[in-house]
This record gives C-alpha cells, structure tokens and sequence, in this order.
C-alpha cells in the first residue's frame, strides 16, 4: 500500500509536532512545561508528558503538584513555583513628574538557560524556588 500525500503530510505533522513538544536535553520539568505553556494549558498535560518521557516511574508527580496547589500546568507557576530573584528583572515606572522609579520584579523576556535534571527526576533546576520559602 503506497501512502497518499495527505497521510504523509500527516505523519510529517506528527514527527514535527512531537520534536516541538519533547524536553530538551537535559531540561528539567518546570523549565519545559513553562516554555510549553505557549501552547497552552489544560490541565497538567505539559506535566505529564514530561514524566511519561522522561521520567515515567514519578507515579507521585500530579499529586505533588495539586499539593502546591497546581491543578494545571499554570498553577505551577501561580501556587507552586517562582524563579529565583536573581533571574527577574526590574521594570522601571514613571511618577508623576516623569522621573524614572524602580517597578516590580518580572520574568525576563527571554528565560535563561535550564540548569538541568538528572535522568528520571522530576525535581526543577536551580532557577526555580519553591514558593512559599524565603527568597
């Protein structure tokens, strides 16, 4: 059976999208599902799929998470975890004579590199903090 174009342009969707949706190197859980989240959330489906491939014996993995309070994958990043102080920027805000004045601390526009997990962890790299701990 020879395969039509369509099926192999599905089978090339197939290939590409899973390439797009897999950790990469040595990444560790919170560095790819918050770079995931560009393709949304529903659920903890990021979550998931990087335990079934990278670390499918974290049978304990979603119950950990909902007990930071991460019913989904962005809850993660509200309840669970926040990048460490050092890696936020400062915005800057005017006042209202037009001086330059310190903001708030903010994710950086471009996220620095992983730190990595060892194979088979799910526990997050260095870049991420446990909220609720001192910062």
């Amino acid at each position: 059976m020879t395969d039509t174009p369509l099926t192999e342009a599905e089978e090339i969707l197939r290939e590409l999208s899973a390439q797009l949706t897999e950790p990469v190197g040595s990444e560790c859980l919170l560095c790819f599902v918050y770079r995931m989240l560009e393709h949304g959330c529903r659920g903890l489906r990021w979550a998931r799929r990087y335990r079934d491939l990278r670390a499918p014996q974290a049978s304990a993995l979603v119950r950990r998470l909902r007990q930071v309070g991460a019913g989904c994958d962005c809850e993660i990043f509200w309840n669970g975890y926040v990048l460490h102080d050092e890696h936020l920027v400062r915005t800057v805000r005017l006042d209202q004579d037009g001086h330059d004045q310190p903001g708030d601390l903010e994710y950086p526009a471009a996220m620095p590199a992983c730190q990595g997990a060892r194979a088979g962890s799910t526990r997050p790299c260095a870049l991420w903090l446990r909220q609720g701990r001192h910062r």
